[in-house]
């Protein structure tokens, strides 16, 4: 029995040394870090969107884009945030972010209307160039017509912003 108690962590111990070397390091926050890679760069996303009809300027997005993005990679991996040369590269831009009414009442006015962002993003894996994408997020939120956008940026922005940078988390780190 004692030799039961002695071996079952040791057992375990040699399964989780044997998952960690065979799949590169993992992270229990569900990244899955290619080995040799330990840093990550995310250039400015510049806010593209007023050149497109339809789509308004919102100062500061860009930017606090790029730090939502660079938050989430920080805190869900074990990977270094770098401005310059990094293993992992992340760019893109803010191509659209309109306001669109959703859904009409009976006289004929917006009940509804929904705030979207679009961003045309680029992943470079300078370890591994087969893992290099091209691809665009959107994501919206809903809000009542008789409110403002000024009056529901943070928390349209707060949702908006989690669920892309998840989304391009996953694309890039978590790859389930």
């Amino acid at each position: 029995m004692k030799f039961l108690i002695k071996a079952v962590p040791l057992l375990f111990c040699f399964l989780l040394g044997g998952i960690t070397v065979t799949c590169g390091i993992y992270s229990f926050t569900g990244a899955s870090i290619p080995p040799g890679t330990s840093t990550f760069q995310v250039d400015f996303f510049e806010n593209q969107a007023g050149n497109r009809p339809g789509s308004t300027v919102e100062p500061g997005l860009d930017q606090d884009f790029t730090v939502a993005l660079q938050d989430l990679i920080n805190n869900q991996s074990t990977l270094d945030l770098v401005t310059r040369n990094g293993d992992l590269i992340y760019q893109g831009e803010i191509v659209e972010y309109s306001v669109t009414p959703m859904s009409a009442t009976a006289e004929i006015t917006a009940s509804q209307n929904r705030l979207k962002m679009r961003i045309d993003f680029r992943f470079i894996n300078t370890k591994n160039e087969e893992d290099d994408f091209e691809r665009s997020y959107q994501f919206h939120y809903d809000y009542p017509a008789e409110l403002q956008v000024f009056d529901v940026r943070d928390e349209a922005h707060e949702v908006i912003f989690e669920r892309i940078t998840q989304d391009i988390f996953n694309d890039t780190l978590a790859k389930w």
